[in-house]
């Protein structure tokens, strides 16, 4: 039985012209699947061939997992304390094993097992040719649609094939077998049979990559692409950053009569791309990503990371775009929430603003309306602001003198103190159950609190918009918190 294991071995080896550890490895894989379907349940089976004699033991082995992680998989796993009465010296994510009856070879068949060697080395191959690919640091995969697949299109480039899924597609494109396409590399997932390349002509990237290989000055560190937001097949924005004054980044990425951005744009099916200056001042940034839409003036809130953008009623519908196209990608582009109004609203929005400062001021400094609004028309928006301003800044208000100067510092301290008095007490509420949640941060601990929720329970009976409200986390951030607190409902864990 040795020895029709090594002819077998060696038959398949020179068959195919792979190395005979690669035939062993695939031998003992498939006789590791034979045996695994002589035992109940998902077991887990090793088989050693000896190279030199073709002798081979199988063993089921057990997977050890810490004793607090309790059985995941129970034909696979054994309890660390378990483990040790067998192993005394066994640690986490090592192996015990024991002999069980090898498999003759002949039960399985020869030709059967033949198959899954063959299967084995064709993926080992596979996987080779993979490497070779990618080996050579490729971004854009350049290749001829081979075949529909569940919607996907499947793009062969030699022997390596790529998966183009529909929602990476670009909208309205029509591709045909035989087309030749070009699409960014986005990741490599060997778990996907036949064509383990995933591919996007939507993203971003790839946008970046087509200027890239265009625009020579990008490759040689003259220019830059800092960001790029796409609404695919329709229009986009890049931002372009200059590190040669002598060479204009908007001009450069465009091209002699527009030849480098049309080849971009003839590629992408005639998406239209509107080339932004970047900058280091978020506002210039805004400003110019808004194109061609004129601005008439900005205001930035750092804590919220939004700006209220103010232009013309001519301008109106410009800045916004068709169903808010240009708006938004700008949005993305920047980074920034972006609100977009005229002159009146951002008036009554100011008008409102101004109303709640005023309300604070008056009644937390317990000044008159005309003390609060001074302050408001000097720029204070908050009594941290009041309280901690350089004084010399202070003093140069003309209708205060130092007197009254200190007093208001001193009037916001003791209010803000107050206020983290509070704040604490409501803290100390928190369950300890609660706080040794993962994922929550002092600062969440405390608008939970200001909030009154004070245990695990409280938390898990949140919706996920109100969640947002009280945190100002993603709803995505958000429903992670809510279900790791929903966690112990599940599996008996005590508050």
């Amino acid at each position: 039985m040795n020895r029709e294991m090594l002819m077998l071995v060696d038959a398949i080896s020179r068959e195919k012209n792979v190395e005979r550890d690669v035939v062993f490895a695939a031998v003992e894989s498939a006789l590791a699947q034979a045996t695994k379907k002589l035992y109940p349940g998902d077991v887990d089976i090793r088989v050693a061939i000896d190279r030199d004699t073709g002798a081979y033991e199988t063993f089921r082995r057990w997977h050890v997992v810490p004793d607090e992680a309790g059985l995941q998989l129970p034909d696979q796993e054994i309890l660390l304390f378990e483990a040790k009465e067998d192993v005394p010296d066994v640690q986490v994510d090592e192996y015990i094993e024991e002999p069980v009856e090898s498999l003759p070879i002949g039960r399985i068949g020869a030709m059967a097992a033949k198959q899954v060697i063959l299967q084995k080395i064709r993926d080992a191959e596979r996987e080779m040719l993979l490497n070779d690919f990618m080996s050579r640091g490729e971004k854009i995969f350049t290749g001829t649609v081979k075949r529909m697949d569940k919607g996907d299109i499947i793009v062969e480039s030699g022997r390596v094939e790529g998966r183009l899924r529909r929602s990476e597609m670009i909208p309205k494109e029509n591709l045909r077998n035989g087309d030749r396409v070009r699409a960014m590399i986005m990741e490599v997932d060997l778990t996907l049979r036949g064509a383990p390349i995933i591919l996007s002509r939507s993203a971003p990237e790839f946008m970046i990559e087509l200027f890239r290989n265009e625009v020579p000055e990008i490759e040689q560190g003259l220019l830059e692409i800092k960001s790029c937001a796409r609404d695919p097949g329709s229009r986009a924005k890049i931002a372009v950053l200059s590190h040669d004054k002598r060479v204009d980044p908007i001009g450069t990425c465009v091209g002699v009569r527009g030849t480098r951005v049309n080849a971009v744009t003839n590629e992408l099916a005639g998406e239209r791309v509107d080339i932004v200056l970047w900058s280091d001042d978020p506002a210039q940034f805004v400003i110019g990503a808004l194109a061609p839409a004129n601005v008439q003036s900005i205001v930035v809130d750092e804590e919220k990371h939004a700006m209220d953008v103010v232009v013309d009623e001519e301008n109106l519908a410009i800045a916004i775009g068709r169903g808010g196209q240009n708006v938004r990608l700008a949005s993305e582009l920047t980074g920034w929430k972006i609100n977009i109004m005229d002159a009146n609203e951002s008036a009554q929005k100011q008008a409102e603003e101004s109303a709640v400062t005023r309300q604070l001021f008056m009644e937390k400094l317990d000044v008159d309306e005309e003390i609060a609004d001074i302050l408001i028309q000097e720029g204070f928006s908050s009594l941290e602001e009041v309280a901690y301003v350089p004084i010399a800044e202070m003093l140069e208000i003309e209708a205060f003198d130092e007197d009254t100067v200190n007093e208001l510092r001193a009037r916001a301290k003791d209010v803000l103190l107050t206020m983290e008095i509070a704040r604490e007490e409501k803290v100390e509420a928190v369950s300890q159950n609660l706080r040794d949640l993962e994922g929550l941060t002092p600062e969440l601990i405390g608008k939970l609190a200001e909030a009154g929720i004070h245990t695990r329970d409280d938390l898990a009976d949140l919706a996920v918009d109100e969640l947002t409200e009280i945190t100002g986390q993603t709803a995505d951030e958000a429903k992670s918190l809510i279900l790791k607190a929903r966690e112990h409902w599940f599996d008996g864990a005590q508050e």
